[in-house]
């Protein structure tokens, strides 16, 4: 085949490509798009247009008939504010220690020797197994005999160290940590918990960002937990607060679609102060043994 036609076979493929990734993005983007249209619309127009409201303004678009009145109702008829903030923290807590616990009993199996070892080790590997869903009645009972229920507490102690967050740390750190230089850190008068935050976690750096971020959008996101352990109103996080304005005789549309628009926001911020973590972490080959 002749040079020029293997360019134009190159080329044809490319926008091929380019194609079928632009419709991909439409695809993704297309409900995103919904959504900011629904949470502006008054809840008239919610079921009369697909998307804006049509009209004789610029584009065909009725801009006068958008409203802020479904976000002004969700901060003046609803606690909102204080939803936004239990979310805040519950998320930004449970990340932030289950991180640290995950990273220590990683660290702990992948660097120690120590008696009953490969024990944990199997118990960590077993708990992977069992579904999540399981453990909603025999977690309620322990927490209610514990005294957790109604209490943040109850959310953060099951989430401090979960064993897919262990397991993930302890095959980071067996690829990403070497023993010499953790030696050498002994040798120079470093403990083990300077070692650890001063010589560990900096080498793995791209899985703590990583981890920081899947664990903040499951703590973020989390809807079951909340309403079982939790009664007060008060202490509901955003994913609960949001499914209140849907019952059996009327749902608020346009106010949940304000009010999933503002819980997107967080977490899109997060990505983008940790995307290269994120990426980094998923792309260096943490899960292999």
């Amino acid at each position: 085949m002749k040079p020029g036609n293997n360019l134009i076979s190159l080329r044809a493929a490319q926008c091929i490509t380019y194609v079928l990734l632009a419709l991909a993005c439409l695809v993704t983007l297309l409900p995103f798009f919904w959504l900011i249209c629904s949470a502006f619309k008054s809840k008239e127009d919610f079921f009369a247009f697909t998307f804006l409201p049509s009209g004789e303004g610029f584009l065909g678009i009725a801009w006068n008939q958008l409203t802020l009145g479904n976000f002004t109702r969700i901060f003046t008829e609803l606690d909102f504010s204080n939803n936004i903030l239990n979310s805040v923290f519950l998320a930004s807590t449970t990340a932030a220690l289950s991180t640290i616990t995950a990273a220590m009993g990683g660290y702990a199996l992948a660097k120690f020797d120590f008696k009953g070892k490969d024990f944990v080790l199997g118990v960590v590997l077993a708990a992977l197994i069992i579904p999540a869903p399981l453990l909603l009645a025999p977690g309620y009972q322990l927490l209610y005999h514990l005294n957790l229920l109604d209490s943040y507490g109850g959310l953060l102690l099951p989430a401090v160290a979960p064993a897919f967050g262990v397991f993930l740390f302890r095959q980071t750190m067996l690829n990403s940590v070497p023993v010499s230089l953790l030696e050498s850190a002994r040798i120079d008068g470093c403990g083990e918990i300077r070692t650890f935050f001063m010589v560990v976690l900096p080498l793995v750096r791209p899985m703590v960002g990583a981890y920081l971020m899947i664990t903040f959008l499951a703590s973020w996101n989390n809807f079951i937990n909340p309403q079982i352990i939790l009664q007060d109103a008060g202490k509901f996080p955003l994913s609960v607060a949001l499914a209140s304005l849907q019952t059996a005789y009327r749902a608020e549309y346009g106010m949940i679609s304000a009010g999933t628009l503002i819980s997107i926001a967080p977490v899109a911020f997060m990505f983008l102060l940790l995307q290269k973590e994120f990426i980094s972490g998923l792309t260096s080959g943490a899960v292999q043994g």
